[in-house]
């Protein structure tokens, strides 16, 4: 069996099973509980053992509890708080020179005008002396530490961070090898150990900004991780990557399902005419191509029906209605709706169970007819695309109106979504942000729609949001045009 594409997957079970081992081990130890209070990602790695036999690593990301080494989980790929090692000793001295520099502000700053000019611009070469001195320091002490940072991978090539990163022209960006993913794989390579599967998973309070659910699964970032693992895992069957859509051979009545392999399914046509086609889109297919891929629902169709223009865009693993013009004036004057927001459109989408259930008031309680707006601004996250998080400060606003159709016998909500701005992943997170609904959406791998908890739910393999009614006017005959699923 593959290992585990870090950057979009569904966990397995056995890795579920393990996480819930490590959280309830967690909870049950007053010594590691305060220490995992504060909100940590946790990561688990299933290994071969050169007898055959399975086994389990845990680790964790950053410090805890300001602690790099704690008794059943891996080591620091490097050891930066070893109290005589030259990071300890060359923090001090810039920590220093900060106390100096801080100082003399103080002190420049009480030099009034009668004081001589000398002395305060002594005081000025000084303060731009110690400055340069400390940003020197600190650029040499990064640079260090990337040089002391050495992985592997399961060629059994070992490449300092610096030299992982210089393999792609970028400079790795601070933080980097101090993920869970990274220290666990390490560990594997250097004790003769077959890396099997993996997931990193949140466990504590929820930071801000990001969408962090407790026990929920989450991808590996892509901005300090992304050149490392690629490293870490050649000489590995990876998984395939689900995001890099499907074969270039395919057509709109036969496609191949990235994850689960060739099937035969259509792309139904909702409505045709000689200015629009709508069509019903899978989900796991892009819209439009790629970077990486070129093949979409697009590039699919266009075999069957000629040319045509996107009119608006749908995330890959989102399903539902989308609409393509047969001209680019069509294409512009349906634009111009959407920009507009004249075109009004639903989706429908599945949230996830509590994430624990068995708490008095685990959650938020929801009711079938409860409905409300939801108004939280959207920013790209850089360092982990595609994510997006909520940013109050750089953010753009994005709101969405929402409606509960439904609460499940399994926790599980059934909810309309109305959006009336179009941000990337505005209704994914949304759904999922503590200040939203808080429940992530069933299947979503970007924002926590597995958990290590909660009640299982079939069927989480895609993403359960669908757009699911649009109605625009025709840009030809005005006519309104109404689609529902």
């Amino acid at each position: 069996m593959a290992f585990t594409f870090p950057f979009c997957y569904t966990p397995r079970p056995e890795i579920v099973a393990a996480a819930r081992r490590m959280t309830a081990r967690i909870d049950a130890d007053p010594e590691l509980r305060p220490l995992f209070a504060e909100g940590k990602m946790l990561g688990v790695l299933e290994v071969e053992r050169r007898d055959g036999s399975v086994d389990f690593l845990y680790g964790f990301s950053g410090l805890a509890g300001g602690r790099n080494r704690i008794d059943g989980f891996v080591p620091p790929i490097f050891d930066l708080l070893d109290p005589q090692g030259h990071f300890k000793q060359e923090e001090a001295r810039i920590v220093a020179l900060t106390h100096q520099i801080q100082a003399l502000t103080r002190q420049a700053q009480a030099l009034t005008q009668e004081s001589c000019h000398a002395e305060r611009s002594e005081a000025s070469h000084l303060l731009t002396a110690l400055k340069q001195e400390r940003r020197d320091r600190s650029v040499a002490l990064q640079e260090w530490i990337f040089d002391q940072f050495v992985v592997s991978n399961a060629l059994g090539q070992h490449l300092t961070i610096a030299e992982v990163f210089a393999r792609e022209g970028l400079v790795p960006p601070g933080g980097t090898g101090e993920c869970a993913a990274p220290k666990l794989l390490q560990f594997a390579y250097l004790n003769g150990l077959k890396p099997i599967a993996m997931g990193e998973f949140w466990h504590g309070v929820s930071p801000l900004g990001e969408i962090r659910r407790q026990g929920s699964f989450y991808p590996s970032c892509t901005g300090k991780c992304g050149p490392l693992l690629r490293f870490m895992l050649e000489g590995l069957e990876v998984d395939p990557d689900p995001l890099a859509g499907f074969p270039l051979a395919a057509t709109s009545s036969n496609y191949a399902d990235a994850q689960n392999g060739p099937v035969c399914t259509p792309i139904p046509v909702v409505y045709e005419d000689e200015a629009l086609l709508v069509v019903d889109k899978p989900s796991g297919l892009l819209a439009v191509p790629g970077r990486r891929n070129p093949c979409s629902a697009l590039s699919i169709l266009q075999k069957d029906h000629g040319p045509l223009y996107p009119c608006h865009r749908l995330d890959m693993d989102t399903s539902g209605l989308m609409v393509y013009a047969k001209t680019t004036g069509d294409q512009a004057a349906v634009q111009a709706q959407f920009a507009a927001r004249q075109v009004r459109k639903t989706y429908r989408a599945t949230l996830i169970a509590p994430a624990d259930p068995s708490a008095p008031a685990p959650d938020r309680p929801f009711s079938p007819g409860d409905h409300g707006w939801i108004d939280l601004p959207i920013a790209p996250d850089w360092y982990d695309r595609p994510r997006q998080k909520v940013d109050e400060k750089e953010g753009k606003r994005a709101l969405t109106e929402y409606e509960i159709l439904a609460a499940q016998p399994d926790g599980t909500l059934e909810v309309r979504f109305t959006p009336h701005t179009g941000r990337t992943h505005q209704l994914r997170i949304h759904a999922a942000h503590p200040d939203g609904l808080g429940r992530p959406i069933l299947g979503d791998r970007l924002y926590g729609g597995h958990a290590t908890s909660g009640t299982a739910v079939p069927d989480s393999s895609r993403l359960h949001l669908r757009a699911d009614s649009l109605s625009f006017r025709h840009p030809r005959t005005g006519a309104v045009l109404d689609f529902q699923l």
